[in-house]
């Protein structure tokens, strides 16, 4: 038997770990915990980023930049899901009552079932690209001879930081890098889970709608004379569907502004890196470092924006459904009542960046865009 749960085991572990998840102990002590961790790990990096300030040193900047922006997004999510507690609360609300509404169709609990094991294999995936991705990022590290009594060169390590202390012994370096290594690896979980999430509510969105169509298609008016309650319950199908998409646009909607800006540069940063190491003695081992952290960093802004363009076009669908019924043939009364699905309909739903723009795969390319353009002006300096 199917479990009746869209948010799979992983996500709900790391959202505990995270102290996101709902009802969990001592959740003031996990959110305090990981505010001072990345504000003390972003001070790091601010001061190497200030104490390295120079055009010759840009190669090691902008991988500052990228591993700066990656932690400020992390955190900005964190803060954002403490602080709108009460609204994750009631999207689990409405997606539980999704699920008791659905067993009482074996149509309904098809379709709701199927997109949370397609959300659950989306959210396992994502995950495990996220842990490869940090491997692959820390590896050369990792593996490198270092001689840590030469103080004439700056240390390797997996992000660059300025210490405020001096790491002269093995036993120090060796440290600093299993510190570093934790945080990378944990870091990278947090980044994929957030978007698998959101992918995982608007696919959950999507299963709502399809049952929303099924319903559309089947109604007729003689059902409609019969059964009262048939066109009841599809006005009461569509405002919840509204209701459950307004309000995950008011969690992510400055999440995914925060996305929006912080990608375009670290796309065009990484991708500077990425180009600039080609024709480097070490150019392999830059070259595996950073491209699929910039992969991931692509299939991050595109979730965003998939995910706005998945719902705006599920919405055009039940307008379309709604109108291609038998709608004309109904009563006077039970006609009027149709219309306002169809003219509801006509405002589709969206999720948008901070309120100002709707996220869609035009986004995406404006995106894209953006990023090579900055690139373009790094290459020039350069």
């Amino acid at each position: 038997m199917a479990s009746k749960r869209t948010i799979n085991r992983t996500i709900e572990l790391l959202l505990t770990m995270f102290g996101v998840w709902p009802g969990i102990s001592c959740v003031i002590i996990y959110r305090v915990f990981w505010i001072i961790t990345l504000a003390i790990n972003e001070f790091f990096h601010y001061r190497y980023f200030v104490t390295h300030l120079s055009i010759d040193n840009l190669f090691d900047l902008m991988d500052c930049l990228s591993s700066f922006l990656a932690h400020v997004k992390l955190t900005v999510k964190i803060i954002i899901f403490s602080l709108k507690q009460r609204t994750f609360i009631e999207i689990i609300k409405l997606m539980s009552e999704d699920w008791s509404d659905s067993s009482n169709s074996d149509v309904a609990l098809n379709k709701t079932s199927s997109k949370a094991k397609l959300s659950s294999r989306i959210s396992n995936g994502l995950i495990i690209l996220h842990t490869i991705a940090a491997l692959a990022y820390v590896v050369g590290i990792l593996l490198a001879d270092v001689d840590v009594t030469d103080q004439t060169v700056d240390l390797p390590l997996m992000m660059k930081m300025e210490y405020p202390f001096v790491i002269d012994t093995q036993r120090e370096y060796r440290l600093v890098l299993v510190t570093q290594f934790i945080y990378v690896m944990v870091c990278s979980w947090g980044a994929g889970l957030f978007n698998a999430l959101l992918i995982t509510l608007t696919l959950h969105i999507g299963g709502q709608i399809n049952i929303l169509l099924c319903w559309l298609m089947e109604v007729t008016p003689k059902e409609i004379e019969t059964k009262r309650e048939s066109i009841v319950a599809i006005i009461r199908k569509h405002q919840k569907i509204i209701t459950l998409s307004e309000v995950i646009e008011n969690l992510y909607s400055y999440i995914a502004l925060v996305q929006f800006t912080s990608n375009t540069v670290m796309i065009c940063s990484l991708g500077f890196i990425i180009v600039t190491a080609i024709g480097n003695p070490d150019a392999s081992e830059k070259i595996m470092r950073s491209l699929l952290f910039y992969a991931v960093t692509n299939i991050e802004a595109f979730i965003f924006c998939f995910a706005g363009e998945y719902l705006s076009n599920k919405s055009k669908a039940i307008g379309n459904a709604a109108y291609n019924s038998a709608w004309y043939d109904m009563k006077i009364t039970d006609r009027r009542t149709f219309l306002f699905v169809i003219l509801r309909s006509q405002k589709q739903l969206s999720f948008t960046a901070g309120k100002m723009m709707t996220l869609s795969l035009e986004g995406f390319t404006n995106i894209m865009k953006a990023s090579g353009s900055y690139l373009s002006v790094l290459l020039a300096m350069r």
